[in-house]
């Protein structure tokens, strides 16, 4: 490969590493304390907080209209909005934009507090997102969430001959299995009594996040709606409003629906992702299919509009109660109910029997839905009896000198690359912060949490980085005793160090490869951290490190390898200087 080609793929790189780092570095570092605390509240929060925020602005812009202010600079958004109101009316806009000429651009009050609200809804959730694509840290570092779990009832499909403990322990391993897939989240999972489940989440606290984690197939299920029943009931509910149900959501009047039906809340999302309940439907009591039986979950896109739906794959049992359901229900709707909540209403038109589709979802519950789906289907019912802020293990001096003396090692280590080996040392440094910004980049890609034993991985993998450098330095240097030139050292000791920095390389990936297998927790963070590191190092030391090199051959014409401080004496040199 032509030196052109290889410096093109270390620029490409870089710039990849960069798109992945790039959440991280501007969540951590450009993000200001209070921006980050109000994008971590909860949905509902935030719609409580933007709502208030943006009626205070409206107020206040109605004030500065009447008094025939200027329109605020934190409010100039709204200017611009006024500009495009303007021209999609094709009306001639003001001479002069203050606070009155852009109110008049809307065409209600509703309207100009709506887009203030909208505005406020956007940047709060646009940094939730950048959150969400930032590298997370670990319980030790950061602190995280503390959720208590109430074991509910044993899901009907599951495995008959489970007893209660063994449903619990299979709920323990399922929830381990989705929270902590590659061993870099380092949760705390445990029974607590004989009815709980304690869980311990690393990361800043929102309290959704546990919402994607218990949402699973034993909650999911399909029914029949009767929607006989389901126009009489709301017939009745809108003339008696107020005493169809009791505080607790019970029916006053169980006879008003078939004893075979039950009332269930159909509900959308709204525009903060919050369920909004529509109306009342009533379905059949028998459930038509669990969501034990679902085998696999895509999200797909809508071919005609776009918007997500929600793929199921139903083992060859599900396929066959699935295909009696719908031949004998053509024509009926078909509700699916999540957490004894419509979700979705469908009219059945044909069989179906393998793959069934719901729509109705939007694109982060469709994600979530399918990912929890795909993991593994919980035996028994989950609540959230109990939910609480934690702090971390390590207090922030404890972590500051943690990082000055992981820092200061590291530093140590380059400078002695430095004094050891004098110019290629330069080449050493650079090549390991390559390393460190490519290790970082992934772990940032692959929304990682970074724990101490992560970063114990990542140490261990710049010592055998800097190993790498060490092993291909000496072989220079016995080229250069040789009498070589510049070109022939670098090729000659690349060449020969390549395949000894490569067996260790592999031997050390496939010890973190059983290490991930067949370890969890700290060890599999560790092992995933290591094999990220041999990647990056191999690619540095042997790609980055050579093309440093050939760039002062090919550009700096540089005639020698300034490899050690001490010169270094040709075999000819030694043969005389020991006859004399």
């Amino acid at each position: 490969m032509s030196k052109r080609y290889r410096f093109i793929i270390v620029l490409v790189t870089m710039a990849i590493c960069f798109v992945f780092l790039y959440p991280s570095i501007r969540w951590y570092f450009l993000i200001p304390k209070d921006k980050q605390s109000e994008a971590m509240q909860s949905r509902e929060q935030i719609k409580i907080e933007t709502s208030r925020k943006a009626q205070a602005d409206f107020q206040r812009l109605i004030g500065l209209a009447r008094s025939g202010g200027e329109v605020p600079p934190d409010l100039s958004f709204l200017t611009a909005q006024a500009k495009k109101l303007y021209r999609r009316a094709k009306q001639e806009a003001p001479a002069q934009w203050d606070a009155r000429t852009v109110l008049s651009a809307f065409s209600s009050r509703r309207e100009a507090l709506e887009a203030i609200e909208t505005k406020y809804r956007d940047d709060v959730f646009a940094l939730k997102n950048l959150q969400q694509n930032a590298v997370q840290l670990g319980l030790d570092l950061s602190g995280g969430l503390s959720i208590v779990l109430q074991v509910g009832r044993t899901i009907s499909d599951g495995n008959p001959n489970d007893t209660p403990d063994d449903a619990v322990n299979r709920a323990l391993e399922v929830l381990n299995s989705r929270i902590d897939r590659f061993g870099l989240t380092e949760p705390v999972i445990r029974r607590q009594g004989t009815d709980q489940i304690y869980v311990e989440i690393p990361g800043t606290a929102d309290p959704e996040r546990i919402n994607s984690i218990i949402m699973g197939k034993g909650s999911l299920a399909f029914h029949i709606v009767d929607q006989e029943a389901a126009d009489a009931f709301n017939l009745y509910y809108n003339a008696n409003p107020t005493n169809t149900f009791d505080s607790e959501g019970q029916l006053l009047n169980p006879t008003v629906i078939p004893a075979d039906t039950m009332v269930l809340g159909a509900y959308t999302k709204d525009r903060y992702g919050l369920d909004e309940f529509t109306d009342y439907t009533v379905v059949k009591q028998e459930v038509g299919l669990d969501g034990n039986h679902i085998q696999s979950a895509v999200v797909e896109r809508n071919t005609l509009d776009g918007k997500p739906e929600v793929t199921f794959m139903l083992d060859s049992e599900g396929g066959e109660i699935f295909y009696r359901l719908t031949s004998a229900n053509k024509g009926k709707t078909l509700a699916i109910v999540l957490d004894d909540r419509v979700k979705s209403r469908a009219t059945i038109q044909t069989d179906i029997r393998d793959a069934v589709r719901l729509t109705g979802f939007g694109a982060e519950e469709a994600d979530n839905i399918a990912l929890t789906l795909r993991t593994a289907a919980l035996p028994v019912e989950l609540e959230v009896a109990n939910q609480q802020s934690i702090g971390a293990s390590m207090g922030e001096d404890t972590i500051r000198q943690g990082l000055y003396a992981l820092l200061g090692g590291i530093v140590v280590v380059l400078i002695f690359m430095l004094v050891f080996y004098k110019a290629a040392g330069i080449n050493a440094v650079v090549a390991q912060l390559l390393n460190f910004y490519i290790m970082f980049s992934i772990l940032s890609a692959f929304n990682f949490t970074l724990t101490l034993p992560s970063i114990a991985g990542f140490i261990l993998t710049i010592g055998m980085a800097v190993d790498a450098n060490v092993i291909i330095f000496e072989r220079m240097k016995e080229e250069m005793r040789l009498g070589k030139g510049r070109k022939a050292v670098v090729d000659a000791g690349f060449d020969k160090a390549f395949w000894a920095i490569m067996d260790s390389n592999i031997t050390t990936f496939i010890a973190a490869l059983f290490l991930s297998q067949l370890g969890s927790g700290p060890i599999q963070g560790f092992a995933v951290s290591l094999a990220i590191g041999v990647f990056s190092s191999v690619f540095t030391s042997l790609f980055v490190s050579r093309l440093i090199f050939d760039f002062g051959t090919d550009v700096f014409h540089s005639k020698k390898v300034s490899v050690s401080w001490f010169p270094q004496r040709s075999g000819n040199e030694v043969s005389a200087g020991v006859k004399s």
